[in-house]
């Protein structure tokens, strides 16, 4: 008998009203979408700054963080238990930190009076890629750790065995086996990128054209400024649309269930 046949009945209605939360407020949103305005709306010159400037900034992070995710994913996966577990603490704190703490702690970093305060870094492009990555790379990480500790040591032991070196291995044995979980992180990344407000909002400020990217359009909008309000509500739109795609995308490169 299927387990679920095991949940009491009455769970339903909690349930179900869970599950309203969640989806009543995007049908809100979609339908203040104006279609007959919708292209104008994402095609006018702030939006279009603004979208550019995310998906730009999202890939540069999604690149930083893939160069420096996946060497730390496989250090954890292959570290000893205590130590695995004391690094895999480490790379989460920037999932529970207020993202406004990362924009301040990032500020401290490279702010004027900052340990690296003369690199100028604040309120540029480039204080958008490092903000994005601060809070983006920790998906990218346990999403790839996951994957390497699931495929096991194993074939990499047999790979050796037979006289392959360490580099050998890596890039025909470990990562082959990792794939669909390096993927599923790095689109986890990139969204997680792009939706990033918090720490962009106090380490690289909300300039038209230069840090203000989609969330940031869309919250001065909001606040009676930037964008227009329809240009906004499709931004959302768009980043709703982004969000669904990416769940799509990591659902397909995850192995089913039970498959051989």
């Amino acid at each position: 008998m299927n387990g679920a046949g095991y949940v009491p009945r009455w769970l339903v209605v909690p349930a179900a009203a869970g599950l309203l939360f969640l989806l009543v407020p995007l049908v809100a949103l979609v339908t203040r979408v104006q279609p007959d305005t919708f292209w104008a709306d994402v095609t006018s010159d702030a939006a279009r700054s603004a979208l550019l400037l995310s998906l730009g900034t999202g890939a540069a992070a999604t690149v930083v963080c893939a160069v420096l995710g996946i060497p730390l994913a496989l250090l954890i996966a292959r570290s000893s238990p205590r130590t695995a577990a004391f690094l895999r603490a480490v790379v989460t704190v920037p999932l529970v930190l207020p993202p406004m703490v990362g924009g301040v702690a990032l500020l401290y970093l490279f702010g004027r009076n900052g340990w690296f305060g003369g690199l100028g870094l604040p309120f540029t492009t480039a204080a958008v890629v490092l903000a994005q990555v601060f809070v983006a790379l920790p998906f990218l990480v346990l999403a790839v750790e996951g994957a390497l500790r699931s495929t096991g040591v194993e074939v990499e032991r047999t790979a050796a065995s037979l006289g392959a070196s360490r580099v050998t291995i890596l890039r025909r044995v470990t990562l082959p086996l990792a794939a669909p979980g390096i993927v599923a992180g790095v689109v986890l990344c990139f969204a997680r990128a792009i939706g990033e407000f918090g720490a962009t909002a106090l380490f690289a400020g909300n300039r038209p054209g230069v840090t203000q990217t989609m969330p940031l359009a869309i919250y001065t909008a909001f606040n009676g400024g930037g964008v227009a309000q329809g240009t906004a509500v499709a931004l959302a739109l768009l980043l709703l649309v982004t969000a669904i795609a990416v769940l799509l995308l990591v659902r397909g490169w995850r192995p089913a269930v039970g498959a051989p």
